[in-house]
């Protein structure tokens, strides 16, 4: 037994030694192989490009303006009086001429009936002064009467002609306001609120005069701003300018819009000019105080369309990655002139022929190798 022990002691150290032995020769073989794996770069990033090239564009603006009817008029009582009653459905759209609201009619009635007599009163005045002077003129040849009779005869049968024309012009106010107790349209329009109820006193001149508005919708008018730069690029086209309204997700909703007013003066706080387009609204499908996106195209330039996507903000400058002669990423800076549907306007920064990364620029870093491909071509699978 103590020998058999002597000999497992003497075994101890040669199987620790064998064991040294295969862990260096296990390390000695991965080690060039996590040095290989270490060193390698990763696979070029697959990316989208397109080639640009200069072209002939519209100059393209666009600004937030502001709905507003382009005709817009207060309904007000021209008489005093007791409104009897509200003819028009509020809100609702009304021809021209269109019965709004009725101001009760006996004073006024009564007024037209009072000049009329008094009219014929003075008519029958005058019959009697001429006919006075016609029966005087033979008496003053036979000298029965001395001619200052005869004069006074005529001075009162011409001073009869002037009270006639006085009361014809009474007759004609007092049916005028008459008239007035029909407070119609005087434009086409949708109306407004009716400001005062029936048997509220009315009267003329004052606050409580006002009845309701009514607001013409078609056409449209659209308020809105350009930077004096801006402005300028359009100055001597505006005639021809086109304007469009534009959604939310830059689609063109309204075309057919034209340039009525340009302002003569900037804006001293803002410098910003104030401009004003028209445009058709059938079926008021924008209403007068709506926001809007407004687009105007007028004349044309020369620039470079890259897709909006592809342009990127940094706190100098705009920017697009594009594909250098290495394969490699590069940005470049930009100047832009506004949008023409989903694509910019790049007025410099770009020549012919530059290829634009338009994907994947999340990932993309300057100076990292790219895979480039044309937007309807797939990149080959990377090799491992």
């Amino acid at each position: 037994m103590p020998r058999l022990h002597a000999l497992q002691r003497r075994r101890y150290p040669l199987v620790l030694a064998g064991f040294a032995l295969l862990a260096l020769a296990g390390c000695g073989k991965a080690g060039p192989d996590a040095a290989k794996q270490a060193s390698a770069a990763p696979p070029p990033l697959p990316v989208t490009v397109i080639a640009v090239s200069a072209r002939r564009v519209p100059v393209s603006l666009e600004a937030v303006g502001q709905a507003e009817g382009s005709r817009e008029v207060e309904i007000r009582a021209r008489v005093s009086g007791i409104l009897e009653k509200r003819v028009y459905e509020e809100g609702s759209q009304v021809a021209a001429g269109a019965l709004l609201f009725l101001i009760e009619t006996a004073p006024f009635e009564l007024a037209v009936q009072e000049a009329r007599a008094t009219l014929t009163q003075e008519r029958s005045r005058r019959e009697l002064a001429q006919t006075e002077a016609s029966r005087l003129e033979p008496l003053v040849k036979d000298r029965a009467i001395s001619q200052r009779e005869l004069d006074t005869a005529r001075a009162t049968a011409v001073q009869s002609g002037g009270a006639i024309a006085v009361a014809a012009a009474k007759l004609k106010v007092a049916e005028l306001n008459l008239s007035y107790t029909r407070i119609t349209a005087p434009i086409a329009g949708v109306t407004g609120r009716a400001l005062r109820s029936e048997g509220s006193l009315i009267t003329a001149n004052a606050d409580s005069a006002l009845l309701t508005t009514i607001t013409q919708v078609n056409p449209l008018w659209v308020r809105f701003s350009l930077s004096e730069q801006d402005n300028n690029r359009i100055r001597g086209a505006e005639r021809t300018a086109r304007v469009q309204l534009v959604g939310e997700d830059g689609a063109v909703v309204a075309e057919g819009g034209k340039l009525n007013f340009t302002g003569s003066t900037i804006d001293p706080k803002l410098g910003t000019v104030q401009l004003r387009a028209e445009f058709p609204n059938r079926n008021a499908r924008w209403m007068p105080g709506q926001f809007v996106k407004v687009r105007v195209l007028a004349g044309e330039q020369t620039a470079i369309l890259v897709p909006q996507s592809a342009v990127l903000q940094t706190e100098q400058s705009r920017i697009v990655m594009t594909v250098g002669a290495d394969g490699k990423a590069a940005p470049r800076p930009i100047q832009t002139a506004g949008w023409i549907g989903s694509d910019t306007v790049v007025t410099s920064g770009l020549k012919e022929g530059d290829r634009v990364i338009v994907d994947n620029l999340v990932k993309v870093r300057p100076g990292a190798p790219v895979q480039p491909h044309e937007p309807a071509a797939a990149p080959a699978p990377a090799s491992r």
